[in-house]
């Protein structure tokens, strides 16, 4: 089988390299190719900007000599640049769809997310049925949910294609941590702030679904093995929970309510100190637990690691600023934060591929 991949050399696409059958021939999709070092070296790469309008001819080039697309690719930064997110990740979900029907591709598999079911579900089970309307203040949420519906006219459109989404919880790995952290931390705030963290302002009430990334990377290869089709959830037995978070990075919880935390963050982003949307907390208190009960059913699909296991390896990673050896991957360093600070002040400027 040869496959193509969208963004392999992200946090799903690394484990996923890792995971798939050596008997695969992998393409890699991306907009910086990686050194060619494990796990890279397991595919050939292409670059391709999903955000460019002409990347659907290239797309279809390429698609023209796999069987299976594997759309993984996600832009989460610039978190201020609302144009550039919708271009890569709806836009580019468009293009990648669009390709596969020009190059006769019958088998596609979009990497969405549990962000797009709609509030009212907090801290409940939902199915893969449960409407999907997203958050409207989570721009990552709405990007998914416009995502999905791309595809549900693009299958109405092209029945010779076969459809699966994979709705994962909060993933996570070891070699997520700098990444995590570039995400996360002001460019001028240096990795150790992690290290050394004594209180935690959350709600007690935050309950998220999680999921490790090579649990993720097995649904992937189960739904290519069986040329599955639909929407599978997929999430840990146990979520992560307001005192998982606080043992993970050994602090004490200050009690604060969502709506306190997501003013502060609403305040801190607009004046250019905090990095991240203030829709992340948004989405944190409104997306509900999975059902994961039709992957395990259809896929035969059992997550190896529960989700405060899944933080707590995460968290281990931001410590130990691990990383791997691809661009989105890449240490977290301080000739960032000086570079970043020098031209633009407090930014953060990356673009995933």
């Amino acid at each position: 089988m040869r496959i193509a991949v969208t963004g392999a050399t992200g946090n799903v696409g690394t484990a996923l390299l890792r995971t798939i059958g050596a008997e695969t021939d992998v393409v890699g999709l991306v907009r910086r190719p990686p050194a060619l070092v494990e796990p890279y070296d397991r595919a050939s790469w292409a670059s391709v900007d999903l955000a460019s309008a002409d990347s659907e001819s290239t797309l279809a080039e390429i698609f023209s000599t796999v069987d299976v697309v594997v759309h993984l690719a996600v832009s989460f930064q610039p978190m201020r640049d609302r144009g550039y997110l919708e271009r890569v990740n709806v836009g580019g979900t468009a293009r990648v769809a669009r390709a596969c029907a020009a190059a006769g591709v019958t088998h596609l598999i979009h990497m969405s997310s549990g962000g797009i079911y709609s509030a009212g579900a907090y801290g409940v089970e939902v199915d893969e049925y449960w409407p999907r309307s997203g958050v409207p203040t989570s721009t990552y949420s709405m990007d998914k949910a416009a995502a999905e519906l791309v595809l549900d006219r693009f299958e109405s459109a092209h029945p010779e294609v076969t459809v699966a989404r994979v709705r994962p919880g909060l993933i996570g790995q070891y070699e997520f941590g700098s990444a995590l952290l570039r995400y996360a931390l002001p460019d001028v705030v240096p990795s150790s702030v992690v290290d050394h963290l004594p209180v935690l302002p959350i709600d007690r009430t935050f309950t998220v679904p999680a999921v490790h990334s090579n649990d993720v990377a097995d649904a992937v290869v189960r739904i290519l093995d069986r040329r599955a089709s639909g929407p599978f959830n997929l999430a840990a037995p146990t979520p992560v929970r307001a005192d998982d978070v606080a043992d993970a990075l050994s602090a004490r919880i200050v009690p604060t309510s969502q709506r306190v935390l997501s003013a502060a963050l609403r305040a801190g982003f607009a004046v250019h100190v905090l990095p991240v949307h203030p829709g992340w907390v948004d989405l944190a208190f409104a997306t509900p637990l999975l059902d994961s009960g039709r992957a395990e059913r259809e896929l035969g699909w059992a997550p190896s690691v529960d989700g405060p296991e899944v933080l707590r390896e995460t968290v281990r990673g931001m410590r130990e600023r691990a990383h791997a050896a691809s661009p989105p991957m890449r240490k977290r360093t301080a000739s960032d934060r000086v570079r970043s600070f020098g031209r633009r002040g407090f930014v953060s400027r990356g673009r995933p591929s």
